[in-house]
């Protein structure tokens, strides 16, 4: 421990000189204290020498601790955040589908609006004109087989009137059907 410096008695000096004695028993204490704080750091560098491994090993035990607490934590609050942003990205999803739905359906009824101004006909009409069309063409084959056969009482003779060409067929071609979406 280091010493405390006492006030030097300067009532009495043997030879005279008034202050030499206070600077000689001044420079002797703190040449006492100096060499005692110098011992302290070399018993205290001897100490940590010693016990420098230990405490070295005990400090990364603490730090591996520490590490492991809080790479817990930052996991936990990892997946809470994951959670709560799957959470948020199913639910603009969600919306974002719905208005998605919402616009199909507005322009579905709006471009149905436009054909229908522009006398486009719907699905609906194209099926009946398909189904009113083969009605005719069966009606017009029945007619046409009937008036193929020749009765015997009319009948000419093939040589002596020039037989008219074939009329051309008619080429069906499939109508295009238009579904829409449900």
């Amino acid at each position: 421990m280091v010493k405390k410096i006492s006030k030097p008695d300067t009532t009495h000096t043997t030879d005279g000189d008034s202050g030499t004695g206070f600077s000689q028993n001044l420079a002797d204490s703190v040449k006492a204290s100096a060499q005692q704080i110098w011992l302290a750091g070399m018993g205290a560098f001897a100490k940590a020498q010693a016990e420098g491994g230990k405490v070295f090993d005990k400090l990364v035990k603490e730090g591996t601790n520490l590490q492991r607490k809080t790479q817990g934590m930052a996991e936990e609050k990892f997946s809470e955040v994951s959670g709560k942003m799957t959470a948020m990205a199913d639910t603009v999803t969600a919306k974002a589908g719905q208005n998605w739905d919402k616009l199909e359906s507005i322009f579905e009824t709006r471009t149905a609006t436009a054909m229908s101004k522009l006398g486009v006909p719907t699905a609906k009409e194209l099926a009946a004109l398909v189904a009113r069309v083969q009605a005719l063409e069966a009606a017009a084959g029945k007619a046409s087989k009937s008036a193929a056969k020749p009765s015997v009482k009319t009948a000419k003779p093939a040589a002596a009137k020039p037989a008219a060409a074939p009329a051309a067929p008619v080429k069906k071609t499939p109508a295009k059907r238009v579904t829409k979406k449900a």
